[in-house]
């Protein structure tokens, strides 16, 4: 065993780093999650996630990852063999169509290249009177794209067609606005944004979804909203809840809402993102995202051929983890994640390892450091 000294930079795309403040939340004494000091804490934290969520409906809870946020939201709103649409953005985008299959769903796949985001007026065209949901990925963690929610609920039109969105990793770091933009469930998740481990997963739902749940056929037990929600009123859940990633998520929620303020969050997002693309511009190299209405402002993905190797040299040389390329970009590019609880000079020090890497690997690059710290200075 070798000690490294000094913290691992984690700079995936999430998990993302846990604020030491969040951390010494979620240390505190379990309570009974069926006493009073529990449904306090309920009670403040779903109030919490209407607000990052900005919508005023129910937002329902779930001890899971973000895959389980993505079962919740079909099975409660579709029977076997309804039609759905889902469109090829990435990996996660083909994980989420391939779980709609295995449910028994009829998917339409609209085919893309992993560069672009969901089209609007594919979805559009793809409409039919039999199709019961439309499943967009809002930001793909695979790809560094962003799709254009509020134009893709546009382009719905006047068809009844539910919108279910995964927000896993765009929630509290990209603007984002489930009622304003029409969505019907939204899908999220604890690892990303919200500055949590993972464990935590959550649907926000319309009324338009409370009401299609009344008639889905789907099996459900565990995913079922109506019993959570029916507990939820009082500020309880109808299982043993975990407490103490939600005393983490109250943390976390005063961090976001009160302190720093969504708004400010989105700009010191948006604020990164343009300084890391600065950087790979000034390597010589490009984003994978095509569509400049479209560049993610959680992660860049940078295109790389050989990208596993410079990803080993970063880790074994400056203890630090970029993200992989997934499914048919594996090898192909490497992901920076910018997004959570980050600063200028974690930025800085994160493209400082990767332009060292990149050397170290074999790439000629250019001085791309100094392109982003220009834009962080200024």
């Amino acid at each position: 065993m070798v000690y490294r000294p000094g913290r691992h930079l984690l700079q995936i795309p999430g998990p993302t780093n846990v604020p030491d403040r969040v951390l010494r939340a979620i240390d505190a004494p379990t309570i009974d999650h069926r006493g009073p000091d529990f449904a306090e804490l309920g009670l403040e934290v779903l109030e919490g996630l209407r607000t990052v969520c900005r919508t005023d409906g129910q937002i329902v809870v779930y001890p899971a990852s973000g895959t389980g946020a993505w079962e919740a939201a079909l099975v409660n709103t579709l029977s076997p063999g309804d039609k759905v649409i889902a469109c090829e953005t990435g990996h996660f985008a083909t994980l989420w169509r391939a779980m709609a299959a295995r449910l028994g769903l009829e998917v339409v796949w609209l085919e893309g290249d992993w560069r672009h985001g969901a089209d609007p007026e594919r979805i559009a065209d793809a409409l039919d009177d039999d199709v019961r949901a439309v499943m967009v990925v809002h930001n793909e963690t695979s790809t560094g794209v962003t799709s254009r929610i509020a134009d893709v609920r546009a382009a719905l039109g006047d068809h009844d067609a539910l919108l279910l969105v995964d927000t896993i990793s765009s929630l509290a770091s990209i603007d984002y606005r489930h009622d304003e933009w029409g969505v019907d469930v939204t899908v999220a998740g604890s690892q990303k944004g919200l500055m949590l481990p993972a464990g935590l997963s959550f649907n926000a739902v319309s009324e338009k979804a409370l009401e299609a749940a009344k008639a889905a056929r789907m099996p459900r037990s565990y995913w079922d909203w109506a019993p959570i929600i029916a507990a939820n009123a009082n500020g309880y859940w109808p299982y043993t809840s975990a407490t103490n990633l939600l005393y983490g998520l109250r943390e976390a929620l005063q961090i976001l809402l009160r302190e720093e303020g969504l708004e400010h969050v989105f700009a010191r997002h948006a604020r990164h993102a343009a300084a890391t693309r600065a950087a790979v511009a000034g390597w010589g190299l490009e984003v994978l995202a095509l569509d400049e209405r479209e560049l993610s402002n959680s992660l860049t993905a940078v295109v790389c051929g050989g990208s596993d190797e410079v990803r080993r040299v970063i880790l074994e040389r400056f203890d630090m983890s970029l993200g992989a390329g997934l499914g048919r970009l594996a090898d192909e590019v490497f992901r920076i994640g910018h997004l959570g609880d980050f600063n200028d000079l974690m930025l800085a020090g994160t493209l400082s390892g990767v332009q060292m890497g990149l050397k170290l690997a074999g790439h000629d690059v250019g001085d791309g450091v100094g392109a982003a710290l220009e834009l962080l200075a200024a």
